[in-house]
């Protein structure tokens, strides 16, 4: 028998996600919960056989003897259908976690619709990841004799509600097959006080029609557990608020519902309650198989949620924008001097990175990390990213308000105190600082939406200053940034490399997308840092300039970002092609991962990424208004 130590990794491409916009659970294609953070996308994983092996956590629910056929999101929805056959009947298991509740729920509703079907569940609570077991006990739920299982550790306890499972047989218990409405299982008396319980395992029979549900429900654990919600009414309100929330997006054609899911994407991985976006819901995916440069991304950047705000807003999600306005008013308040590239999902500041040593890693790849050390980290271009994102949310009609002007020029004030200030660059290079041309770049884009504020809004600031400021950076830019020779701008004033962030210049308005500087660039970037298949590296790592060992794969937004160039210079048929050919290494849901290996045909990287997703949305737009130019 092949042990749990002998099992390979999932492909990400077998990964669903759920969301109720506090956490993101991944659910694999053989109906395995391998992911799950409670309650917070930056809490301690419950389940965390996605960086080891199921021994880790996990909750798997399958039918005996049967294969998956089909699995799909509901229309508009993160509520996961996946549908099994056996050989004497088939069955749908529905996964979806209720948005805008006060409780953490995890459902799994199971409907046999043909035959006779039996279930199996094998359910393996770690919490902390995977450093501490629980202690689980039977409650009584409501008084009337329904039960619970309670599963205890320090501050977190679950409760799985639902027809019983039971310890494992390895645990001195025995298993039996139950109907699902059926009495206490063999083994398991009516007395069970509690134990150390590795494993919860039941096997349920469903006949054709019937139908049996499980929540998983997280609480703190010096607290009364929580009642259960009614599955068919968390169903409902689940479908409800993301049909509701999609609806303002047409989706006819097959793209249009692509845009639609990457939407959906970006606003599963925002929080409710603080509007802080995750720039993924797992840590640790690494950029190469077996490789160390695996990092945690369940935090908040001010780059990525600022891109995120753009493409929203590009398709009229305002309302999301300024729920992040006022996160991003509330993270960074009155330290305008100490600005940081990213927060937690409230806020935070303090992200200490640490290893998980215990954890064997995806496939292999370790170290696991928990925080992140690059929030201590200087890089240019956060506050352009951030002020070329409220200037879109200006224009889009939402108005500033005292507070919101006064943070823009206190972020204009922040980089003006560290104009001579190297960095780490949009990648979080670990290597020595550096002046990057695309965060120079950005630090212009910064001051030129200051000034376009005060001449075409009438608000107030110090608009001499920036224009005096707005020119230096374009002449030091022109005279170290680019290179005359090469006819390309560079990776930074001190070297001739090329970086695919070069590629965002025309975005930022300091360039245009057919201007001969910018052509000649994108054909350095093509020559050093695209591949046979026509994917863009972000740099070339054997420079050493990261600081890092090892390589990555292609990056998938760098390569959204060169559709995008293609679109707005002319070269239209390219574009459509390569965007085509990226769109087929979404998985079958929609879902991007950060970074593809050609070699292998896997997705790679933390996953899902709303980099990647936000990049989609943007290369779209861009094939679609270029076409219709033409």
């Amino acid at each position: 028998m092949t042990s749990d130590a002998q099992i390979r990794s999932t492909p990400l491409e077998d990964y669903a996600l759920l969301s109720d916009m506090h956490t993101g659970p991944l659910v694999s294609r053989q109906g395995s919960i391998d992911w799950l953070c409670f309650p917070r996308f930056d809490s301690a994983a419950v389940f965390a056989a996605l960086l080891g092996t199921p021994e880790n956590g996990r909750w798997k629910l399958s039918a005996v003897d049967g294969e998956v056929v089909a699995r799909r999101y509901l229309p508009r929805t993160f509520v996961l259908e996946t549908t099994w056959e056996t050989p004497t009947g088939s069955v749908v298991v529905t996964d979806f976690l209720p948005p805008g509740s006060q409780q953490a729920d995890l459902v799994r509703r199971v409907k046999c619709v043909s035959g006779r079907v039996e279930v199996e569940h094998d359910l393996r609570i770690r919490f902390d990841y995977s450093r501490a077991k629980p202690w689980t006990r039977r409650v009584d739920l409501d008084g009337e004799g329904a039960s619970g299982l309670l599963s205890v550790a320090g501050p977190d306890a679950l409760l799985l509600s639902g027809p019983l499972l039971h310890p494992h047989e390895d645990q001195q218990q025995t298993t039996r097959t139950e109907e699902h409405h059926g009495a206490s299982p063999e083994g398991h008396p009516d007395d069970y006080q509690g134990a150390v319980a590795d494993r919860l395992t039941g096997v349920f029979a469903l006949e054709s029609g019937e139908s049996a549900d499980w929540a998983l429900t997280w609480h703190q654990s010096h607290l009364q557990p929580p009642t259960p919600e009614d599955p068919q009414a968390a169903l409902e309100r689940t479908v409800e608020y993301w049909t509701q929330w999609s609806a303002r997006v047409e989706a006819d054609a097959e793209q249009d519902h692509s845009v639609l899911r990457s939407l959906m994407v970006l606003r599963a991985l925002t929080n409710s309650d603080t509007g802080g976006i995750v720039a993924a819901p797992t840590t640790s995916l690494p950029e190469e198989f077996g490789g160390s440069r695996n990092w945690d991304y369940r935090y908040t950047w001010l780059r990525d949620a600022a891109l995120t705000i753009e493409a929203l807003i590009a398709h009229d999600f305002t309302d999301g924008a300024l729920h992040w306005r006022n996160w991003l008013l509330r993270a960074v308040a009155g330290d305008a001097d100490g600005i940081q590239i990213m927060y937690g999902i409230a806020g935070e500041r303090q992200l200490p990175e640490s290893t998980l040593d215990h954890l064997v890693g995806y496939e292999g790849s370790v170290p696991v990390r928990v925080g992140n050390d690059a929030v201590g980290q200087y890089q240019a271009d956060v506050v352009g990213e951030v002020m070329l994102a409220l200037a879109e949310l200006r224009g889009a009609g939402v108005a500033e308000d005292e507070f919101s002007w006064a943070l823009q020029k206190n972020l204009l004030r922040f980089a003006e105190q560290n104009m001579d200030r190297s960095g780490h660059g949009i990648w979080e290079m670990r290597g020595e600082p550096a002046f990057f041309v695309h965060g120079r770049a950005m630090m212009w884009a910064a001051f030129d939406q200051g000034i376009r504020a005060v001449e075409e809004h009438g608000f107030d600031g110090p608009v001499e200053r920036w224009r005096s400021l707005r020119e230096r950076l374009r002449e030091e830019i022109m005279q170290h940034g680019f290179n005359e020779e090469l006819n390309s701008f560079t990776q930074t004033y001190s070297n001739a490399e090329v970086d695919a962030s070069l590629l965002q210049l025309p975005h930022t308005g300091f360039v245009a997308y057919d201007d001969p500087k910018m052509l000649g660039t994108v054909a350095r970037i093509e020559d050093d840092l695209q591949d046979e298949h026509g994917l863009l590296h972000r740099y070339r790592t054997d420079t050493g300039l990261d600081g890092l060992d090892g390589d990555e794969y292609p990056f998938l937004i760098c390569t959204f970002w060169l559709v995008e160039q293609y679109a707005f210079s002319g070269r239209i048929a390219e574009a459509a092609t390569l965007l085509d050919q990226l769109s087929s290494y979404a998985n079958d849901l929609g879902l991007f991962a950060e970074e593809y290996d050609p070699k292998s045909g896997r997705l790679a990287g933390n996953f899902p990424q709303a980099f990647s997703h936000l990049g989609f949305i943007r290369a779209v737009d861009a094939v679609a208004r270029a076409k219709k130019r033409s």
